[in-house]
């Protein structure tokens, strides 16, 4: 019994129905470490261990040092640990997270062996870390001068270095970052716990070391267990292999303090770095902002979350509404984060100007102000509500495990009231009293005294300035040149060895008895056979029906896809713009901020999308969809057909107004996307010169139709009735009877019934064919670069082996744990510096090696060039390729929630792949060698002569760079509007 393990004091325990689980708070007595177990029937089960890390400066120590630990520590030495369990690991979560006020380590597994491999690990890392030994490791991970030669010039490098250059190239972050500054003046969180760039460099290896010291000690800990476990086990090995050596002796004050409301409310302009191209008029973020209460206010969080969804982000929500009806944005969203103690509540306008702040200002005080008056629409109330509830009580979190959200949601109040763990995994009543609380008043009172009468609140802009990226590359330039200036002979050539001898730590691998330490499991600890499709093919009325009968706690997951292949080229943008078009305009029965409340009033939500499917077998095949998802309790099954009947059939399309909304807010979106996830973006861009499916990707979602996209907004008032008349021949081209798909995945006493709404939905759609021909597609080999203000990279290489004849296997994915861990990972990002790198082989041929916030560019692509002669020289024990095997096998074998069982036996479906697909891929990985990897450097060879690649980053780099594309332009362009 836990209460009777003699190290730790129980200090509470509490029966959480909401999650099956017994909740326990313990202290473990010796060394003060605070531990919260949820002991529950989960097979998922998640460890973490964190701790209060409040920043005291902008220098990124914690971030850095979150990183640090992770290279190595005393009982397992080797200096890349934390990527040999990426490599050999069953995890289905494996990472670490700085948050402005604490660093969390979590890890999760299914396997019992491999979960207490990986708490292993973890724990003697945080609290045994190499790096009091290891300054490369700081180096490496933090930041470093670099100087190649005495005559050479010196210049930053490091990990976090250019991760936050990356970060800061988003004008968002930016405001937001000013936004916390402004806000928290004197406490922890008006610092960036992440680093700035040119802060980070001020950062010493004594501090860092420091930081260790004071803060990473257990009774400075927040220990979590979640899952089916041994648990007094687990507690018994955690005292006796950790904890028992600690005494709480040390003082560690890591508390947070209360800012109070500075004493005027903070007004400021602070300038963003745009691209060449980039316009000043129309490119403004302004920012309203307001601190709400604390987080230890379970029910006032919760509310603000359905406030934040009333008010702004519903369809038609009427603060945003009112604020897009004056003119003064493209686009207009909310925030609401409740993971600080002090939660912030963020009204944004984007592509505004600066011009329009009094507007802005006056308008949202003229809107709070008569919804305090004559209240809310209460649908909006309680549409925000169902969202909320429906989404807790179902605790679906796609790739993330449950039991990891549920370790968030505990350090919300634990962190701050060490009494209080488990506020945030109780909601039921909380939801029973806000949906009662509806006609109460409540929530406009709530208003009046947050967002009307509040004196914690801050106005800032974020401005484009297009000379602001050079002026800081030239004071940096500067800075290094007057640096090496100050600098003698002898000094000069010590911060060469330095460099030197930096790399020769990094060229240098562990030692095979340091990585055999590392714990490993075994292929007998691996299932041999592959996870079964639930699904059954079936048909309503001549209509394809997939069924995958899985127990869903009563929930329906439904979707409704049309084939949409044969979209003829003339309309592929259109298809683009379709997916958030639909749902959100008018409908004959709706207004579209109606319609949003009535579907989620009524369901788990809705959500239109545009997907494509690459055929197993053959790169010239692929499937192209328009699916409509919604998940709905089973006695909603009808209401889902009959919304998603009612957007087809009458969705107004002729309301220039709207479409201009939806177009300019689709525009930022899209925008920032592209830039953030250039990765993405790149290898998608690059592929549409080889693969009809990444074109048709590209023309209806990348930077293509972001191109396109932008040229509409430019020139709507001309191009209104050929925007109408374009979505209107869309419409009837793909919502006929043959293009239809369903599937439903639920369990087996809810079939009953559906095949009868299914045929009455075929019915109603338009059955007059229309025959269109689509044009071949042609490859052209491109070469490019895309220019954008951000100070890093997106370097990409792709190409497909079965135009070289070669066929699929399952040993590519070891191959591309290996590259994308192995030689990547050493090259690009710990010598390199960049913060990711990644290299895929997908069935149908397509393939891919990408980098990620990366400071080079020429270089990396030499990277590429060298995987041929690095495989040929690959060599690999038993030992060595069961890591490699066991991390191919853990991508195989992530967790599913029966929504994503559905999903994936849905995607199968549309691949063209089947069970014994699955099985014989899964046997190719067991069965992977040493010589099977070497042999893959003729099919990676063939692959980079095919040259196709994309650059997506700083302009000014790819400028320099320009004898490696065969052509260059700018993501964001400069279009001449109307009248011009």
């Amino acid at each position: 019994m836990i209460d009777q393990l003699q190290p730790y004091r129980l200090l509470q325990e509490e029966d959480i129905k909401e999650l099956q689980s017994s909740g326990y708070l313990l202290e473990h007595k010796k060394s003060g470490a605070k531990i919260v177990v949820l002991s529950n029937k989960d097979d998922n089960k998640v460890f973490s261990i964190s701790f209060r890390t409040p920043p005291s400066d902008h220098t990124g120590v914690a971030h850095i040092l979150e990183h640090s630990v992770l290279c190595g520590s005393r009982k397992f030495p080797a200096k890349d640990s934390f990527v040999e369990l990426l490599k050999g690991s069953l995890n289905t979560f494996l990472n670490a997270l700085t948050f402005s006020d604490k660093t969390v380590y979590p890890i999760a597994s299914r396997n019992d062996k491999d979960f207490q491999n990986l708490m292993d690990v973890y724990l003697d890392a945080v609290l045994h870390p190499a790096i009091y030994d290891r300054e490369e490791t700081f180096l490496q991970e933090g930041w470093h001068y670099e100087l190649q030669s005495e005559e050479g010039e010196i210049t930053y490098n490091g990990v976090v270095y250019n991760e936050m250059k990356g970060v800061f190239s988003s004008a968002e972050d930016v405001v937001y970052k000013k936004t916390l500054n402004s806000l928290f003046p004197d406490t922890t969180y008006g610092n960036v716990s992440g680093g700035l760039p040119e802060h980070i460099t001020d950062l010493t290896y004594q501090e860092l070391l420091d930081f260790h010291t004071r803060y990473y000690h257990p009774s400075n800990s927040y220990i979590y267990l979640y899952g089916d476990m041994d648990v007094e086990q687990k507690l018994l090995w955690l005292d006796e292999a950790y904890l028992s050596d600690f005494d709480r002796g040390i003082s560690v004050d890591s508390s947070i303090a209360l800012q109070p409301p500075p004493p005027e409310h903070a007004d400021i302009v602070v300038p963003y770095s745009a691209g060449s191209s980039e316009p000043e008029v129309d490119n403004s973020f302004l920012t309203y902002s307001a601190v709400i209460g604390t987080s230890l206010e379970q029910e006032l969080s919760i509310a603000f979350k359905i406030l934040q969804y009333a008010l702004l982000d519903a369809p038609g929500a009427v603060l945003t509404q009112a604020l897009l009806d004056k003119g003064i944005a493209g686009d207009v969203y909310g925030s609401f984060n409740d993971s600080m103690y002090q939660p912030v509540f963020t009204v944004t306008l984007k592509q505004s100007n600066l011009s329009s702040k009094e507007t802005f200002l006056t308008t949202m005080n003229d809107v709070l102000k008569e919804i305090v008056k004559n209240g809310f629409d209460k649908k909006a109330l309680l549409a925000g509500l169902n969202s909320q509830e429906f989404r807790h009580r179902e605790a679906d979190y796609g790739n993330m495990p449950k039991g990891l959200i549920y370790n968030f949601n505990a350090l919300k109040s634990w962190l701050y009231d060490e009494n209080a763990p488990f506020t945030y995994l109780q909601a039921n009543e909380v939801y029973n009293r806000l949906r009662q609380k509806v006609d109460e008043g409540y929530f406009e009172q709530l208003v009046e005294r947050y967002l009307l009468n509040n004196n914690h609140v801050s106005f800032v802009a974020g401005i484009p300035d297009h000379g602001l990226g050079e002026r800081k590359e030239k004071e940096l330039q500067d800075r290094l040149k007057a640096l090496k200036e100050s600098l003698n002979q002898e000094q000069l050539a010590e911060m060469v060895q330095k460099t030197i001898q930096l790399k020769a730590y990094q060229n240098e691998p562990s030692t095979r008895e340091q990585q055999d330490c590392i714990p490993l499991l075994s292929k007998s600890d691996i299932k041999p056979q592959a996870p079964a499709l639930h699904m059954k093919v079936k048909e309503a009325d001549g209509i394809p029906l997939l069924h995958h009968s899985l127990y869903s706690n009563g929930i329906g997951y439904l979707k409704l896809l049309f084939d949409v292949k044969e979209t003829p080229r003339h309309l592929l943008p259109y298809l683009g713009l379709l997916q958030h078009v639909l749902s959100f305009v008018d409908t004959k029965n709706y207004a579209f901020s109606e319609l949003a409340n009535e579907i989620n009033l009524n369901s788990g939500g809705m959500a239109v999308r545009l997907k494509a499917f690459n055929h197993a077998n053959d790169p010239s095949v692929y499937s192209a969809v328009l699916e409509f998802d919604i998940k709905v309790m089973y006695d909603k099954l009808g209401f889902a057909f009959s919304i998603i009947e009612e957007i087809i059939q009458t969705s107004n399309l002729d309301d220039s107004k709207r479409l201009l909304e939806l177009v300019s807010q689709l525009k930022g979106q899209l925008q920032s996307s592209l830039i953030s996830g250039g990765h993405v973006a790149g290898v998608r861009r690059s592929s549409a010169g080889h693969s009809p499916s990444a074109a048709f990707r590209e023309e209806t979602g990348g930077i293509a139709f972001y191109h396109w996209l932008e040229a509409l907004h430019a020139n709507f008032a001309s191009r209104k009735e050929e925007l109408s008349a374009g979505l209107k021949e869309l419409m009837a081209f793909v919502f006929q009877p043959e293009n239809l798909l369903v599937s439903y995945t639920s369990d087996e006493n809810s079939y009953e019934g559906i095949e009868g709404l299914i045929t009455s939905f075929a019915r109603s759609l338009n059955s007059q064919k229309i025959e269109q021909k689509v044009p071949a597609f042609i490859p052209i080999q491109k070469r490019e670069g895309i220019k954008t203000s951000s100070e890093v990279q997106y370097v990409v290489q792709t190409g497909n082996f079965r135009e070289n004849g070669y066929s699929y296997t399952g040993a590519l994915r070891v191959l591309e744990g290996i590259l994308s861990l192995d030689y990547l990972w050493n090259q690009i990002r710990a010598k390199g510096g960049a913060y990711g790198c990644m290299a895929g082989f997908q069935r149908n041929g397509d393939s891919y090696f990408a980098s990620y916030r990366d400071p080079n560019l020429e270089q990396s692509y030499k990277v590429y060039e060298e995987v041929p002669s690095y495989l040929r020289k690959f060599k690999a024990d038993e030992q060595e390729m069961t890591r490699y095997i066991i991390g191919a096998i853990q991508k195989l074998d992530m967790p599913k929630t029966p929504r994503s069982e559905g999903e994936f036996a849905l995607a199968c479906y549309l691949s063209g792949v089947t069970e014994a697909d699955l099985q014989q891929e899964r046997d190719e990985v067991l069965a992977a060698t040493a010589e099977d990897i070497s042999g893959f450097a003729a099919l990676t060879e063939k692959l980079l002569e095919q040259g196709h690649r994309c650059v997506i980053g700083n302009e000014h780099k790819i400028g320099q760079a320009a004898a490696l594309f065969d052509s260059t332009l700018n993501l964001i362009q400069s279009h001449v509007t109307d009248g011009e």
